[in-house]
């Protein structure tokens, strides 16, 4: 049999031997013991205590094969050799002056940052979420003094199913009520319109419209990949009547979907990028608002700021993460693993998968809601030793370092199988 017939065949389920200890399958339960800590996650019951490339060590000294990636934070592997020595150089010189003083490292890694981007402009910042919402001010200053907006009137129009974070103003345009509901008074000045439908968008925008802001690929909806006219047609919009076009990558980006950014396989070119999660190399939060001087030189001195947004260690890390990306060695190394896993995933459609969706290492899977929640299939992973994390109902997202293996792959696709088939 080919090694393709292979690997498009239903794997059968089996507990797969790769040669490196991983967690035998047994008993996972759904029972949390951080007392202390707020109740805003529920976890899986695995409590990490070591980590490198793909695979985290638990306090008792079970391995399991993360594919979550913390949300593609973890892009380059848990403690890439290069990433942490970039980091422990760093913390010998200098961690934080603040931005009252300049530092030797922010220049470099903001030039570098925009060049990747083509563009000429960073506005450092930490998390995705404070990018995000950096790039909302931005945006409604952009529009006032340049495109001429009267004042208290600017618009955004974002997408239904949309994830940006979960801040008073971003959730304010969420349609999660779990993320949304109990937080009010809502933060006016934004549109809703269906993800994908681009006649509902240009429905939307009028004289007051300043950006469209928007997930080239929704990651906490399920990984929703939008028909292929639909990024060119947004862009050709926002020009035509002067809309800034803000893409978040914060998930999307830096690799994960096999181009730099997921805009790259629609060749389309935002106004704005936001940045984050990759950014930080899996070390520290590192985030960034990036755009061209025509749109980020509205902010001055006084309008916007971050105690530690482009401190000299996130500067240092980031740097060295942008210099990882320059080469496009690791977007190709994705392409290529992520047509593997696409392989394997696709071949359980009918056998328990409803569909299939996402590009490069990133992968939102509909199972069978028979099987149980999207939680409950994930506790049966940890059980086999594999990562995972649900969104709605019964979708799962899979999101594995980039430094996973084509090995490692069939190891998860094999225990996926297994899970399907045998609870």
């Amino acid at each position: 049999m080919s090694a393709t017939r292979r690997r498009n065949q239903v794997p059968r389920p089996r507990i797969a031997d790769t040669g490196r200890p991983i967690a035998a399958r047994r008993r996972i339960t759904d029972m949390s013991t951080e007392h202390h800590v707020a109740h805003n996650y529920s976890p899986l019951p695995v409590t990490a205590a070591t980590a490198e490339g793909v695979w985290i060590t638990d306090v008792d000294g079970r391995r399991y094969l993360d594919c979550l990636g913390a949300y593609s934070a973890v892009n380059f592997g848990h403690r890439n050799p290069r990433i942490v020595a970039a980091a422990t150089a760093q913390l010998g010189r200098v961690t934080l002056t603040s931005r009252a003083f300049m530092s030797d490292q922010l220049e470099p890694f903001c030039a570098a940052l925009a060049d990747l981007c083509g563009k000429d402009m960073v506005l450092p910042m930490n998390t995705g979420a404070e990018a995000v919402e950096s790039a909302v001010k931005v945006a409604r200053k952009w529009g006032y003094e340049v495109k001429g907006v009267p004042d208290g009137r600017a618009r955004i129009i974002v997408a239904g199913g949309n994830f940006h974070g979960r801040t008073t103003t971003i959730v304010s345009f969420s349609d999660d009520d779990a993320a949304r509901a109990g937080f009010g008074p809502y933060t006016p000045g934004f549109d809703r319109v269906p993800f994908g439908d681009i006649d509902s968008l240009a429905a939307a925008v009028t004289a007051d419209t300043v950006a469209v802001l928007v997930e080239p690929i929704q990651g906490e909806a399920g990984i929703i990949v939008p028909p292929d006219d639909y990024l060119p047609r947004l862009r050709a919009l926002c020009t035509d009547n002067n809309v800034l076009l803000i893409a978040d990558e914060i998930q999307s980006g830096l690799g994960r979907t096999g181009r730099t950014f997921a805009v790259d396989h629609w060749d389309v070119a935002p106004d704005v990028f936001t940045l984050g999660k990759a950014l930080g190399g899996g070390i520290l939060p590192v985030s960034a608002v990036v755009a061209d001087s025509d749109v980020l030189r509205v902010l001055t001195p006084g309008t916007h700021g971050s105690t530690f947004g482009g401190n000299p260690l996130a500067a240092a890390v980031g740097r060295t993460v942008v210099g990882m990306l320059a080469d496009g060695t690791w977007q190709a190394r994705a392409a290529d693993l992520g047509e593997h896993l696409h392989s394997r995933l696709h071949a359980l459609i009918g056998h328990g998968v409803y569909a299939v969706r996402g590009k490069g290492l990133w992968a939102g899977i509909d199972i069978d809601p028979a099987l149980g929640t999207g939680k409950q299939f994930c506790l049966r992973l940890a059980a086999r030793g594999v990562l995972a994390k649900d969104t709605h109902g019964s979708t799962l997202r899979l999101a594995p370092p980039l430094v996973i293996t084509h090995e490692e792959i069939d190891l998860v696709a094999d225990h996926f199988a297994d899970a399907l088939h045998r609870g």
